[in-house]
């Protein structure tokens, strides 16, 4: 599956400057073009794993659309409302917006950091263009193609990074809303999969759902596999 486009969970202060200091991060590298790419639900029990990538036009982005991103930063620091205002700025300012999402039979199959190289480089590759940068949060991904630098701790550094955080977190958390309406039983809207005490004993009291990931072994599993 894979889509393409032709505030916070902490009090924040600061945050018009934040999204200025991001920026100024990705123009510091010396190109027009900026790809950011990222992932969310890698640490999951259930759902798909997505990847966001985002493709900047440095030339094109001046004070305003700063202003507009101001807030912008790692998607863990915001609430769910927050990251769907920011999700609809990066939609107005990117020139390129893509997602791709991993099912769990795939995580199961082929592993989870396999797969999740997979959805990066192929997230990335959709998005970008010749002569792009590609920045990635921590580790090296392959065979996208093009120049590529990897950025520990990129989604609170990079301007690009973190607006393809917030891509990946809110297409995965609308999925599990989804999921949520209906498989109601295991609360997939409060928690999104993650392993939370609500979640672990909704696993205890129904079982799996086709959504969860087999190949982790989490102690609520225990019965159940």
């Amino acid at each position: 599956m894979g889509t393409v486009r032709g505030r916070g969970a902490r009090k924040k202060t600061g945050s018009a400057s934040r999204g200025r200091r991001l920026f100024q991060h990705d123009r510091a590298l010396g190109v027009r073009w900026v790809v950011g790419a990222d992932e969310a639900g890698r640490g999951c029990l259930a759902g798909p794993l997505v990847a966001g990538a985002v493709l900047f036009d440095l030339e094109r982005i001046g004070p305003q659309e700063v202003r507009a991103l101001g807030a912008l930063d790692d998607s863990k620091a915001h609430t769910a409302e927050e990251r769907e205002r920011l999700f609809a700025v990066v939609l107005r300012i990117a020139e390129r917006v893509g997602s791709v999402s991993r099912c769990v039979e795939g995580l199961d199959g082929r592993g989870l950091h396999v797969t999740n190289l997979e959805a990066l480089s192929t997230a990335a590759r959709r998005v970008a263009r010749p002569g792009a940068l590609c920045l990635t949060d921590g580790f090296r991904v392959p065979d996208t193609g093009f120049d590529q630098r990897h950025v520990v701790g990129g989604d609170a550094k990079s301007a690009a990074i973190a607006a393809a955080s917030i891509v990946a977190k809110v297409t995965r958390d609308r999925f599990m809303h989804r999921a949520a309406a209906r498989l109601p039983a295991w609360g997939f809207d409060q928690h999104m999969g993650y392993g939370t005490t609500a979640h672990q004993d909704a696993i205890r009291r129904h079982g799996l759902s086709e959504l969860h990931r087999r190949s982790f072994r989490a102690v609520a599993y225990e019965g159940w596999l």
